[in-house]
């Protein structure tokens, strides 16, 4: 991770008191774009689906459980035609790809994103990146789908959906950018129609598979301080990027280096690693409060759907 990316990590994540002064000078840029936000969120029309649509997003840039979070649901409605539509963020391809068809592989995980691959392989769903999510969810409906989950969806405005939103225990700084990590106005949350606090409606339980004595963090993950509760003693913490890829020599050369016997990454890494490199992982699993699933449940049941037609 480059000295810059750490360090606005640290703006937004763990300021220090000269980081929060420099946010302050920021205010006036902060307030403009967060108004702005709000004035799309507020004037855009929206196009509604004859099918439901569930939106997992979140306020803040970075991480806050969404990827495990659509896993989890993606699991439980496996009975149904699921499709998941990501923007397939960090990607080398561009336009509408097919990652799966719910029964197996379809492309590289250079051209779906680390996130897209993953929910492919830890579920039954197909799956489908592209960056304009209406013309995936045309794509889903021609194919059959019963049910589309929306990775990152909150900030798609222009669809009509069901919101999750979800947030961290804890946040340093609940300003909109450049001052701070969060996309919009906090108080936007409340157009969600369920928002979710970490430690409250969901929690996190994480294993370790293939643990050695002496095991080497490497992670390409935002604000990857956040792994820190979770994690073991290790003899080093290397920081890629977020979305960024691996090579397999210069990780054997990190192993080298530190005399590390395993490689520890998070599953969101994995589908990127070399299956010859010693490989521990971090096992994540959410666990989601009964009432969340009833109130989702209630959600699917119930949509009756009509013809897509534009809300204006």
């Amino acid at each position: 991770m480059s000295a810059l990316t750490a360090w606005i990590e640290g703006v937004f994540f763990h300021p220090t008191l000269s980081q929060r002064l420099f946010s302050i000078l920021l205010l006036p840029l902060s307030l403009l774009y967060g108004s702005i936000m709000l004035l799309r969120r507020l004037l855009t029309p929206k196009k509604r689906f004859n099918i439901p649509i569930i939106s997992i997003g979140n306020l803040l840039v970075g991480g806050s459980g969404k990827t495990p979070f659509l896993i989890t649901l993606s699991q439980r409605y496996e009975n149904r035609k699921v499709y998941v539509i990501s923007r397939g963020y960090g990607r080398a391809s561009s336009g509408l790809v097919k990652v799966s068809d719910g029964k197996e592989i379809l492309c590289s995980v250079a051209q779906s994103g680390d996130e897209a691959m993953l929910i492919a392989k830890q579920t039954q769903a197909s799956v489908l990146v592209s960056e304009d999510r209406s013309e995936a969810i045309e794509t889903a409906l021609k194919d059959g789908a019963e049910l589309i989950l929306l990775d990152d969806g909150f900030n798609r405005v222009e669809l009509q959906k069901f919101e999750i939103l979800l947030q961290p225990p804890r946040i340093a700084s609940t300003l909109p950018l450049p001052s701070g990590p969060f996309r919009e106005f906090a108080f936007t949350k409340r157009f969600a129609d369920l928002c979710l606090t970490e430690d409250r409606e969901f929690r996190r339980k994480v294993t370790i598979t293939n643990p050695t004595q002496k095991m080497l963090l490497v992670t390409a993950i935002a604000n990857p301080k956040r792994l820190e509760p979770y994690l073991p003693e290790v003899v080093e913490k290397i920081y890629f990027p977020d979305h960024a890829y691996f090579d397999a020599r210069q990780l054997r050369d990190l192993l080298r280096k530190h005399e590390a016997e395993s490689i520890l990454c998070t599953q969101k890494d994995l589908v990127k690693m070399d299956d010859s490199l010693p490989l521990s992982v971090l096992q994540l699993q959410l666990e989601i409060e009964k009432g969340v699933y009833e109130t989702i449940d209630r959600y699917i049941d119930s949509y009756k759907g009509t013809r897509a037609t534009n809300m204006l």
